[in-house]
């Protein structure tokens, strides 16, 4: 059972039925059905179209599904406009469907959090862990999406900003372990960038490049995760590295800054630095100043504290990360690796140890529990 071609397939899919009439919700319930079904049945035999297979059988399950008098009318109707067996039109109807699913009868927070469920791939946990949200408060999100889009017309698609939003997300969750998902992700904004000629575009695309050219280098042989400060920078994409400066050279130029760009150039001043040890710090912190100014978000103040510590010393960076919720994602990792670049080993040791206990995956939580041990191993030297 080929599961990528299942998923690749999904968006096209879920875009014919949408364009045939069937209103969102009632038309991914339909997607899904018809993917279970070929899971029964393709490991028997594949049929030679598979995407014309699935439009066929997810039609039917969305007639099948229709139990109000109206909706039944409706299916008696558009019985004889169900997809013919035979091959499908290879168009790709992603990005259009991104457009679709950030429709203006939602938020922009909740469009994304439908977009990210129904055509991201991303599970519900996910999604709530990418807005620092508990699990149960997204599900009711997505549902109160679901109801508001079902039934209404998708004649006006949502606008760009809401959809560079989705794809960022899509792209921070495949560049955390899913190399295919964040490949997607690039794939998409550069036809985004091909149609919309707009900086915040080219912002995304190049910190996207900037990032995904560190990928090989990011996990060591044996899975486990390794730091920016100490990876081999020679197994860095220089290819995509040049290709994401220039795009961001560009977008910079137009002197119209938003916050992918700020992201991609401090991304942009990692990826420059010849060693850890030559990064312009003091540089990457006024960008992060953009960067809180643009966006207001705890998250990059946080980060900011790390930069500050490089830049200015340990007590600096332990001084403006007390000015941050500890509730925060990573607060405890932070303050570990600003407690140790002080020599405060003992206070650092235990608060790894305790970021472990909060990591939202196993790698990292593997990771803090070496800095743990590895402090606590010198300390009894």
């Amino acid at each position: 059972m080929d599961e990528a071609l299942l998923r690749s397939l999904t968006p096209s899919v879920l875009t014919i039925l949408v364009r045939r009439g069937a209103d969102f919700a009632a038309a991914e319930d339909a997607v899904q059905e018809a993917l279970v079904e070929a899971v029964r049945v393709w490991p028997a035999e594949q049929p030679r179209d598979p995407k014309g297979w699935l439009v066929t059988v997810a039609w039917r399950k969305f007639l099948d599904g229709a139990r109000a008098d109206t909706a039944r009318r409706r299916r008696e109707g558009l019985v004889d406009e169900e997809p013919a067996p035979g091959p499908a039109p290879a168009v790709d109807d992603t990005l259009q469907l991104y457009f679709l699913c950030a429709h203006p009868s939602l938020t922009p927070s909740s469009a994304v959090a439908l977009t990210l469920r129904a055509v991201g791939g991303l599970t519900t946990r996910q999604i709530a862990q990418a807005y620092l949200v508990p699990e149960a408060t997204m599900a009711q999100r997505i549902s109160r999406a679901k109801r508001t889009v079902s039934g209404v017309r998708f004649d006006r698609p949502g606008d760009v900003a809401t959809v560079l939003r989705v794809l960022y997300l899509v792209f921070n969750e495949g560049y955390s372990g899913d190399v295919d998902l964040a490949a997607e992700a690039i794939r998409l904004t550069r036809q985004l960038a091909a149609q919309v000629d707009h900086p915040e575009v080219a912002g995304l695309l190049a910190l996207m490049l900037l990032h995904h050219a560190r990928r090989a280098a990011r996990t060591a042989p044996d899975g486990s995760l390794v730091p920016l400060a100490e990876q081999d920078r020679g197994r860095w994409d220089t290819g995509s590295i040049a290709e994401g400066v220039a795009i961001l050279q560009a977008a910079l130029a137009r002197d119209r800054l938003g916050e992918f760009q700020a992201q991609a150039a401090i991304a942009a001043l990692h990826a420059d630095a010849p060693t850890a040890e030559e990064t312009d710090w003091v540089q990457i912190v006024e960008w992060y100043d953009e960067l809180a100014r643009l966006t207001d978000s705890p998250v990059v103040r946080l980060n900011r504290a790390v930069a500050v510590g490089e830049a200015d010393g340990p007590p600096a960076g332990l001084a403006a990360l007390a000015a941050l919720d500890d509730a925060l994602p990573r607060h405890t990792a932070v303050a570990a690796y600003l407690h140790e670049r002080d020599g405060d080993l003992t206070t650092a040791a235990r608060l790894y140890a305790e970021a472990a206990r909060k990591a939202p995956d196993l790698a990292e939580r593997d990771h803090l529990t070496r800095q743990a041990a590895r402090l606590n191993a010198r300390r009894s030297r």
